[in-house]
């Protein structure tokens, strides 16, 4: 039973552009109003378009991602949103820059235990850059510290007659 196809993009913040995979979901013949798209970390499935397109899918449709780590970036949490997706809803999941993940419904044995396979490499490798960016991010903050820049709003000089002000 073939459904319709749909597609899911993600970035991390508000600032980065989608552009890129969106162009990929019209590539593969995904028009825009069945593109769900959130801004917003890979750490959790708690997602409001996420969310939505999970309640929107239906047995025997597609889902088009650009590569793993747009779906999400931690390991058990991707195995069980794949095993929700697959097995209990009944779609197929096509990983545009990993054709090799694709198993549909209809394949056999061989070909669904190979696709878990690289599905679980695939998922370890998402986390581990996930924590790995992290930590650069961390290692980058201290060295800048060390260096003495310093973070938040520039702290401005108050007036001579600032009391004063404040009682009035």
């Amino acid at each position: 039973m073939m459904g319709k196809a749909y597609g899911y993009v993600r970035v991390s913040s508000l600032n980065q552009n989608e552009e890129r995979q969106m162009i990929e979901m019209r590539n593969a013949g995904i028009s825009d109003r069945d593109i769900f798209v959130d801004k917003q970390s890979g750490r959790t499935f708690n997602r409001p378009n996420y969310r939505r397109m999970v309640k929107k899918l239906r047995e025997g449709d597609l889902l088009y991602i650009v590569s793993l780590g747009r779906l999400g970036r931690d390991y058990e949490e991707i195995q069980e949103q794949w095993r929700i997706l697959t097995k209990e809803k009944g779609i197929d999941i096509v990983v545009i820059d990993m054709p090799l993940l694709y198993a549909g419904q209809e394949s056999d044995l061989i070909g669904r235990f190979i696709a878990d396979l690289v599905l679980q490499i695939l998922s370890f490798t998402a986390q581990t850059e996930r924590e790995s960016i992290h930590k650069r991010q961390e290692q980058g903050i201290a060295a800048a510290k060390a260096r003495g820049v310093r973070f938040g709003r520039p702290q401005k000089a108050l007036p001579d007659h600032f009391a004063e002000l404040v009682r009035q």
